[in-house]
C-alpha cells in the first residue's frame, strides 16, 4: 500500500485523489491531435481494399488488368502475391471440455479460396491518390460463386447447415466447459426454486470515433517494416506481427501510434489491411497510406458481444443461491479473432459468480463461425453480459418467489468477514463491502420517493420502473509493464511504458503517481505510449488493468530513481548514503537542513561530467513490474425508466451509481470512465444492434440504419465512491475502464423488466419491441 510520504501527497494539488483535468485536452479540444490519417509521408500512395459482396463463396478468380490499366495505379494485389506471409489465428489457448486445443483457423491477409462475410478483403490496389485508387478498386473483377450463408450461432450448429471450413464440422471451433456439472445438476434438481431465461447479448458494432487507418513504410538499408497505426498497445501489436504475419525478428519492425480516437477492444490486433500497406511499401519503395471509410468499418471492423444464452439460477427456500449454470452459443464470425473465443467462455467464468457467494457454477458455452465479421473483444468483453445474466436471474428470481430483491441480494452477498474469498470461479477476491455499496445506492436514489414517482407518471398515462444493477467484473491480469523514467536535459521528465492510451487520458494520473513518490513539478512531466523501438516490455491497454500495471511500474521505477539519487546526493553533499534520506522530492543529510531537490540533482550530475564508478552518472530508471494479481472493481446502478404506452419509447428519467474501484488517483477521469461506459450500455440495452439477411447482407452498415445514443438519451448520471481499496497492487487501485458497462446493462433491463410487469425483452429494447410487449 501507499508508503507516508505518497499518503502525504495526496494532500497536494496534483497528488493522487485530485481530480486534475487531463493534460491531453488543450490539444485535443484544439484540433491539434494527431491520429494516423493527419499524416502524410513523402511520396506516398494510397491503398484502397476490394470485399467480398458476398457472405459466403468460392473463389474461382480475381481479375486485375482493367484496374492495372487505370489512370495512376501502381499495383493491385491478391492472395496470390501474399502468400509469403503468415496468418491471424486465434491466440488463447482454450480447450474443449474433453482436453483437446479448439479448432483454430488461419487467415491470411487476402481470401484465396472462399469468402466468407461481406466485407471479406479479396484485393486490394495501390495508387498514385485516393480517388484513383478507388476508381481502380471498382475495376477489379471478382469470379465468386455464391453459397448459402449462416449468421447465427444456433443456425449454425443446426443439422445440414452451410459449412464454412472443411476442417471444422459442424461449424464448432470451441466446445467450453467449466464447473463440476454433476454437482451442479444436483443443486438443480434438489433446488426449492429455479429460474431460467433465454437471454440474448445482441452484435454491437464499435462505433470508434476514428476509423481505422495506418501507413506502411520499407527501410531497404535497414531492411526493417514501420507501421503507423492506431492500436491499443505497440509492444504486443510488434510482436504479434512480426512473430506470426511478417516472419521477421521484432527489431525489423517499428510500431508507431500517435492519438486514437476510440477503440473499447477493438483495435488490439492486427488486421488484414496491415499486411497489406507493409507489402505494398516494400514492393513500391514508397509509403502507401490506407483509411477506412465508415461503411468499411461496419463491414470490417470486429464486432462485439453476440450470446444466445440459456441462463438458470437455483436457490433454497430462504432465497439462497445454490448454483448458477449458462449454457451458450457463440458467435465467432467468418474467422477467430485473437481473443473473439475468450468472450463467452472465459469471462463468462470468472463474471458470472458477481459478487455473490454462490457455492457452484457451471459454463457451457460453444463457439461456432457464421458468415459474418468476426467478434472480439468489446468494452467488457463478456464481463458485462454475464452481470447481465446473473442480475436478471436475480431480480426474475425474486418476483418469482415473492421475495425483496434487496434482501435477496444482501442475504447472499460475500460479506468483509469472508474475504479474501476464494470464489468458484477460480479467483482470490481481496477486498470490497458489496452491501453497503448496495445500500448507498439506494439511498442516493431516493429508494423511498420511487412510490410517488410511479403514481406521478401513472396519472400521465405512463409506466415508470426501476432496476439494480449489482456488479463485479475480474479485471484482466496486468501482464509485464515497463516503468521508465528520463531525466530529460531540458528539465523535464518522460515516463516510458507499454500501456496506451485510446481516450482514457493516461499522461495525467500516470503524471500524479509520479509527482506524488518523487515530488517531480508536475508540469514537468511527459509521456511517451506509442514507440515500439522505446519498448523492452509491455502488456497494453485493456481489460481495465492499465493503471494497476502502469502506476506500478512508475512507482517502482521511482524506487530505483531514489536509490540511484540516494547515491549521486551523497556524492554531491559530500555525506555518508547511509546518511541521505528522502522525502517530498528532496534529498537531505539526515538531522540536517542541507539537502538538494530531486530535479537539481539530475541536473548536477550532469553538468559534473566523469564520476566516481559508484556514483550514477543519471537519475535515469527503467525497470520491468511482474505480473499482479486481477482486481475487481465492483458496484450498484440504479436506474429509473418511463415508458411511453403509445410508442415504446423509453425515457431514463433517473440513474445513480456508487462504485468501489479501490484508491482512485483522478476522480474527474474516472467519473469520465464510468459515464463512457454507462452511455454504451445504454445504448446497446435500448438501441444497438447489427442485423443480417437471410443471405448474410449486413442491413445495418451505416449510422442511418444503426442507431447509437446521442445526448438526449442520456440522464444525468450520479456518481459516488465507496472505496476499498485493493491488497494485491500497490497503488490499491481496481480499474474501471469497463465497469459501466457492467452497471448499466442489468439496471436498464431490469427497469424495463419491472415497467413492463416483470416480462423479460432482450436487447435492444427498442420502441416496437416495447410496444409489441405491451401488446401481450
Amino acid at each position: 500500500m501507499l508508503d507516508a510520504s505518497l499518503a502525504e501527497a495526496t494532500k497536494q494539488k496534483f497528488g493522487i485523489g485530485q481530480p486534475v483535468p487531463r493534460q491531453e485536452d488543450p490539444t485535443l479540444l484544439q484540433g491539434r491531435g494527431r491520429y494516423t490519417d493527419d499524416l502524410a509521408l513523402p511520396g506516398q500512395a494510397w491503398c484502397v481494399i476490394v470485399r467480398s459482396p458476398y457472405a459466403h463463396g468460392v473463389i474461382n478468380g480475381i481479375g486485375t488488368e482493367a484496374a492495372k490499366a487505370m489512370p495512376g495505379v501502381l499495383g493491385v494485389y491478391t492472395a496470390a502475391d501474399m502468400a509469403e506471409y503468415g496468418a491471424m489465428r486465434a491466440t488463447l489457448p482454450l480447450k474443449n471440455r474433453d482436453g483437446t486445443p479448439l479448432t483454430n483457423i488461419q487467415r491470411g491477409p487476402l481470401a484465396a479460396d472462399k469468402v466468407r462475410f461481406v466485407g471479406d478483403p479479396v484485393a486490394f490496389v495501390v495508387a498514385e491518390t485516393k480517388s484513383q485508387a478507388k476508381d481502380a478498386a471498382e475495376m477489379v473483377e471478382m469470379d465468386i460463386d455464391a453459397l448459402d450463408a449462416v449468421t447465427e450461432a444456433s443456425a449454425a450448429a443446426a443439422p445440414g447447415a452451410p459449412q464454412l471450413y472443411d476442417h471444422v464440422p459442424g461449424n464448432l471451433v470451441l466446445d467450453f466447459q467449466f464447473g463440476d456439472a454433476a454437482a451442479v445438476e444436483a443443486a438443480f434438481a434438489t433446488a426449492a426454486h429455479v429460474t431460467t431465461l433465454s437471454i440474448r447479448s445482441n452484435r454491437i458494432v464499435v462505433c470508434a470515433m476514428e476509423p481505422r487507418s495506418a501507413i506502411g513504410e520499407w527501410d531497404a538499408v535497414e531492411e526493417r517494416y514501420v507501421l503507423r497505426v492506431g492500436c491499443q498497445g505497440v509492444f504486443g501489436l510488434r510482436a504479434q506481427l512480426s512473430k506470426d504475419i511478417l516472419k521477421v525478428p521484432a527489431d525489423k519492425l517499428r510500431i508507431l501510434t500517435g492519438n486514437v480516437g476510440g477503440s473499447f477492444g477493438m483495435k488490439a490486433s492486427a488486421y488484414p489491411e496491415y499486411t497489406c500497406v507493409l507489402h505494398a511499401a516494400k514492393m513500391l519503395g514508397r509509403p502507401v497510406k490506407w483509411t477506412d471509410e465508415r461503411t468499411g468499418s461496419f463491414l470490417s471492423d470486429c464486432h462485439g458481444r453476440d450470446h444466445e444464452t440459456e441462463a438458470s439460477l437455483a436457490l433454497d427456500a430462504a432465497g439462497r443461491f445454490l448454483a448458477v449454470k449458462l449454457v451458450s452459443y457463440g458467435n465467432m464470425g467468418g474467422y477467430l479473432s485473437t481473443v473473439g473465443n475468450n468472450m463467452g467462455t472465459g469471462n463468462f467464468m470468472k463474471n458470472i459468480q458477481s459478487n455473490y457467494a454462490t457455492p457452484l457454477l457451471l459454463v457451457e458455452t460453444k463457439n461456432y463461425v457464421t458468415n459474418t465479421t468476426p467478434i472480439t473483444a468489446y468494452r467488457g468483453a463478456g464481463r458485462p453480459e454475464a452481470n447481465y445474466f446473473m442480475e436478471r436471474l436475480v431480480e426474475t428470481a425474486a418476483r418469482e418467489m415473492e421475495l425483496d430483491p434487496i434482501a435477496m441480494r444482501k442475504l447472499n452477498h460475500i460479506r468483509p468477514d469472508q474475504f479474501p474469498f476464494n470464489s468458484t470461479n477460480g479467483s482470490a477476491y481481496d477486498s470490497g463491502d458489496f452491501s453497503v455499496v448496495l445500500d448507498r445506492a439506494i439511498a442516493a436514489s431516493d429508494w423511498d420517493g420511487f412510490a410517488a414517482r410511479k403514481a406521478e407518471s401513472e396519472s400521465r398515462g405512463k409506466l415508470r420502473g426501476r432496476g439494480v444493477g449489482n456488479f463485479l467484473e475480474c479485471t484482466a491480469p496486468p501482464m509485464k509493464e515497463q516503468g521508465e523514467l528520463v531525466f530529460e536535459e531540458d528539465g523535464s521528465v518522460t515516463i516510458v511504458t507499454g500501456t496506451l492510451d485510446y481516450g482514457q487520458g493516461h499522461w495525467t494520473p500516470f503524471a500524479q503517481v509520479l509527482h506524488a513518490k518523487l515530488g517531480v513539478p508536475f508540469e514537468k512531466i511527459k509521456l511517451v505510449q506509442g514507440d515500439s523501438d522505446r519498448l523492452i516490455a509491455g502488456g497494453g491497454t485493456g481489460g481495465s488493468k492499465s493503471l494497476m500495471a502502469s502506476g506500478a511500474a512508475i512507482l517502482e521505477a521511482a524506487d530505483l530513481v531514489i536509490d540511484k539519487g540516494r547515491k549521486a546526493a551523497g556524492f554531491v553533499l559530500e555525506a555518508a548514503i547511509e546518511d541521505i534520506d528522502f522525502a517530498e522530492g528532496r534529498f537531505t543529510i539526515v538531522g540536517t537542513d542541507r539537502g538538494i531537490g530531486i530535479m537539481e540533482l539530475a541536473a548536477r550530475i550532469r553538468e559534473i561530467g566523469p564520476l566516481p564508478q559508484d556514483v550514477p552518472n543519471s537519475l535515469d530508471s527503467r525497470t520491468v513490474y511482474q505480473e499482479a494479481p486481477m482486481a475487481f472493481p465492483n458496484g450498484c446502478h440504479i436506474c429509473e425508466v418511463e415508458i411511453d404506452r403509445d410508442t415504446g419509447h423509453v425515457t431514463i428519467d433517473r440513474y445513480v451509481t456508487v462504485n468501489d474501484f479501490g484508491v482512485i488517483v483522478n476522480p474527474l477521469l474516472v467519473q469520465g470512465q464510468a459515464h463512457g461506459g454507462i452511455a454504451q450500455g445504454i445504448g446497446q440495452a435500448l438501441i444497438e444492434r447489427v442485423a443480417y439477411s437471410e443471405d448474410g447482407q449486413i442491413l445495418t452498415a451505416s449510422y442511418m440504419d444503426y442507431g447509437i445514443p446521442r445526448a438526449d438519451d442520456l440522464p444525468s448520471i450520479g456518481f459516488e465512491s465507496a472505496p476499498s481499496p485493493c491488497t494485491t497492487n500497490p497503488l490499491g487501485a481496481k480499474g474501471c475502464g469497463e465497469a459501466g458497462c457492467a452497471g448499466s446493462l442489468p439496471a436498464v433491463m431490469n427497469a424495463l423488466s419491472d415497467a413492463l410487469g416483470g416480462r423479460h425483452i432482450d436487447m435492444p429494447a427498442t420502441p416496437e419491441r416495447i410496444w409489441a410487449a405491451l401488446q401481450g
